[in-house]
């Protein structure tokens, strides 16, 4: 048995896994820079649409709002659970809305501008559809609010739900920080806020972070698998004498 081959593919190949080994971080670091700078344009540009959006409403006396917010229970505003979050209904509303969207839904997508556009789907279906099931009959919803609170939902249950040192710091800060928000998002908030739609958002940001989480095994019920059985390697009986090979 030449054994002397078989140890220096052993260690050709252990040479090999760490240097792979080695350099899985600096790319994942690398595209964790990517996607930040992704995700700071990306918000820029959301801003600057919904102050766009603002200016055009402005000019046609609001216009906007009647035609493209949510009407509880009416068929014809349905789909614009899609579009009310991009509008306002005045400078105080958009200029109240800009700072938290801006930041929540940077600290939102720089995980994954992907991820975030995903999350920002299902918080516009869950907030958009409380509204419209549930708001008084004749009172018209506008503003990007139940995103951010689907933002602020999906950033403190992210890094619980990943088991992230970095995110779950982020979400302890921004859940001191921004606790206020969280009473608005109950019965009894200040008249003309729709607290359900708030209340909505915070629940579709919640469940975000369930359905985009990176850890796949978290919370998994599966039998974990038994360790292979060792085995034994047998080598057959030869009639010829054991000794040195040349």
């Amino acid at each position: 048995m030449d054994v002397s081959r078989t140890g220096a593919k052993n260690e050709s190949m252990a040479s090999q896994a760490g240097t792979g080994n080695g350099t899985a971080p600096h790319r994942t670091a690398e595209i964790d820079i990517e996607e930040a700078r992704k995700a700071f344009f990306l918000m820029v540009g959301f801003i600057g649409l919904i102050w766009a959006l603002q200016i055009v409403n402005v000019a046609d006396s609001y216009r906007l709002d009647v035609e493209y917010g949510i009407l509880p229970r009416s068929i014809t505003h349905l789909p614009d659970i899609f579009t009310a979050p991009f509008l306002h209904f005045s400078w105080d509303h958009i200029e109240g809305n800009s700072g938290p969207l801006f930041i929540f839904g940077l600290l939102a997508a720089y995980r994954g501008v992907v991820k975030f556009l995903g999350v920002t789907l299902v918080v516009a279906i869950t907030s958009g559809m409380a509204v419209w099931l549930f708001q008084g009959s004749n009172e018209l919803t506008v503003g990007a609010s139940g995103l951010i609170f689907g933002y602020f939902g999906y950033v403190l249950a992210r890094g619980l739900i990943d088991r992230s040192m970095i995110d779950t710091l982020v979400a302890v800060v921004m859940g001191l920080s921004y606790y206020y928000l969280l009473t608005i998002a109950v019965p009894g908030a200040p008249g003309g806020v729709s607290w359900i739609g708030h209340l909505g958002g915070l629940v579709g940001g919640l469940v975000s972070a369930w359905i985009f989480r990176t850890n796949r095994n978290v919370f998994s019920f599966r039998k974990p698998r038994s360790p292979a059985a060792p085995t034994t390697t047998t080598l057959p009986l030869t009639s010829d004498p054991i000794g040195p090979s040349f």
